[in-house]
This record gives C-alpha cells, sequence and structure tokens, in this order.
C-alpha cells in the first residue's frame, strides 16, 4: 500500500471518528439537558404542571383600587385563594395558614405574594379587601371588578363558586385550594386542602429549586 493511500485511508478513519464522537457526544448533551419533570408532590396534596398554564387576561382592581391586568402578576411568585371576606370559616382559615406559612419560608426563598380574588365583588370593594388582606400582612393583596371577570379567571385557576341566597343572606360556595403562579403570571401548581403550613412551606420550596434548576427564566433567576 502506498505512503499517499494509507495516509488517506488514516484521514478518512479520523473523520468518521470525529463525525460518530460528535454525534454521540450531542446525543448525551441533549439527554443531560432535557429538563427533569415535575416533582411528585402528591404527598403535600399538590399537583406540579410540566408546562405552566397561561391565566386568562384580565381587569381588575386591587385593594388600593389600582387596575390590576395579568401581566401585572409576572415577577414574582404568587399563592392564589379564590374566596370572599364575609365567609365563615374557610376562608379565614385558608388566609391564616397561608399567612403561617410566609413565616415559615427560607429566607433564601424568594418572597411570594398571597392574592385574595373574591367571590363577591358586590360587597368586596377595594376599600374592603385592603381592611381584610391587611390584617393579614403587607404580603397580602386582594382583586375585586366585574363578576363574569372574576369567574373567568377562577375558571383559569381551575377554581369555581355560585352564589345562592339562604333566609335573605348571600351565601358563596367556592373552590378551597391555593394556586401557585410563577413569576411568569402562569399556573406552575395546585394545592388542594387540608392546608397544613408547614408542608405548604416545603411544597413552594421544592417547587422553585425544581424550577430554578429547569426553568430559571420562569423561575424569576
Amino acid at each position: 500500500m502506498g505512503r499517499s493511500l494509507r495516509i488517506t485511508l488514516i484521514g478518512l478513519f479520523l473523520i468518521v471518528a470525529l463525525v460518530f464522537g460528535l454525534t454521540v457526544g450531542r446525543q448525551v448533551f441533549l439527554a443531560n439537558s432535557e429538563p427533569a419533570p415535575a416533582p411528585d408532590l402528591s404527598e403535600y396534596n399538590t399537583y406540579v404542571y410540566d408546562q405552566p398554564r397561561e391565566l386568562t387576561e384580565f381587569t381588575l382592581l386591587n385593594e388600593q383600587g389600582e387596575t390590576v391586568t395579568r401581566e401585572d402578576l409576572k415577577g414574582r411568585w404568587s399563592f392564589v385563594f379564590v374566596g370572599y371576606t364575609n365567609c365563615p370559616d374557610i376562608c379565614p382559615a385558608a388566609m391564616a395558614n397561608l399567612r403561617q406559612t410566609d413565616k415559615l419560608l427560607s429566607a433564601e426563598l424568594p418572597q411570594p405574594d398571597y392574592l385574595l380574588v373574591t367571590a363577591d365583588p358586590e360587597h368586596d370593594t377595594p376599600d374592603t379587601l385592603k381592611a381584610y388582606t391587611g390584617f393579614f400582612g403587607e404580603h397580602f393583596h386582594g382583586l375585586t371588578g366585574e363578576l363574569d371577570t372574576l369567574r373567568s379567571l377562577a375558571k383559569s385557576l381551575s377554581a369555581v363558586f355560585v352564589h345562592r341566597e339562604v333566609d335573605g343572606q348571600l351565601l358563596v360556595d367556592h373552590s378551597g385550594h391555593f394556586a401557585l403562579l410563577n413569576p411568569d403570571g402562569k399556573l406552575q401548581a395546585l394545592i388542594q386542602p387540608p392546608h397544613n403550613p408547614k408542608e405548604l412551606a416545603e411544597a413552594f420550596e421544592r417547587i422553585y429549586r425544581w424550577a430554578k434548576t429547569n426553568h430559571p427564566r420562569a423561575a424569576g433567576v
């Protein structure tokens, strides 16, 4: 075999080896770079979406009387609860659980907001919401506005509410879960009752750690 032929064959072999190595390396890189699936938090009555869900567009008022849209929910994590200020039992307990959860969060975690979406806009004016949410802490806020808009927002949070009158008094039946929004303003997780503040704090930390590693932009990193 001539010297030139040997050099040509060696060159071809090296090219083939290089192409093969690049192909294998690319497959390994892609396999390692695929995001991990959402954590299984069923022990905390929590379902985490691999792909967060977009909320419906809306225009409502917060407890300061300021206009709030879907865009205003971006930039931070938010626990959202659909309820109303005259609720006799479920809502006060839910809000108290969130307040206790806030106290249990590690200082290494981002500070979330806690948002009450009213199911009774006739009575829950901005001033009423301000007095109610202010009792629970500075990070608690409220939304009110047109009934149909609130129903639409509740639906995109996988929540519902129904008005009924008993002995001339308005009662509102509503969902009892918390919806967790990521800093993209999208629905990241649903947390079903019963709610335990320690477990809520642990669930939030695990969701944040997962999102930080696999979806850093959506996690607000």
